[in-house]
């Protein structure tokens, strides 16, 4: 059962749209590589996993990726809000404009729609928790390439604190695999 606090995890407070960053962060969240993905496989692999505490960390972390989604979201759509028609089509958003204004979507900036193939579950308790733990250093790369891109304090903050807690759940999915193998 999930209970759910109305406010996000860490505070996105942006004050000024850039939509140049917004294109990224769309990767971050409905790309291949993204939380939806991160999310939906850590909660589907909970179900089959027969050791109680590694189907814990799976549920504690899938849950903890929902609130990335929701970070993410609110960090979109703040990027693109009050964007100016210009910038807009100059960072080839526009199609995106069109069909979702300013509002998140499962799909990458470049189009290609979230699909469920991108979940990682084989049912095999080694090979899925290892392919989180490659999730996780995909997920921190990505922070870290967005994070070098822009000089926005209003968007650094946020993304740095995502990319930490990758790193944590990288540790905690490294502690699962070793109770698996233990």
């Amino acid at each position: 059962m999930f209970i759910y606090e109305k406010r996000l995890i860490f505070p996105v407070k942006i004050k000024k749209p850039d939509v140049r960053v917004a294109k990224y962060i769309a990767m971050l969240y409905g790309g291949a590589n993204g939380e939806i993905t991160a999310s939906l496989s850590y909660l589907n692999q909970r179900y089959y996993m027969d050791d109680k505490i590694v189907s814990g960390i799976l549920t504690d972390i899938g849950t903890e990726e929902l609130a990335h989604v929701e970070m993410l979201g609110a960090m979109l759509t703040a990027c693109l809000k009050n964007a100016s028609r210009d910038e807009i089509i100059k960072h080839g958003l526009d199609s995106w404009y069109v069909n979702h204004g300013t509002a998140p979507f499962l799909a990458d900036s470049d189009g290609y729609l979230w699909n469920a193939a991108y979940v990682g579950t084989t049912g095999d308790p080694i090979a899925d928790i290892t392919n989180n733990m490659a999730a996780e250093q995909k997920a921190r790369a990505g922070y870290e390439a967005v994070l070098r891109l822009t000089d926005d304090p209003d968007i650094i903050a946020p993304l740095r604190f995502l990319r930490e807690r990758e790193i944590v759940h990288f540790q905690r999915f490294g502690e699962a695999l070793n109770r698996l193998q233990g």
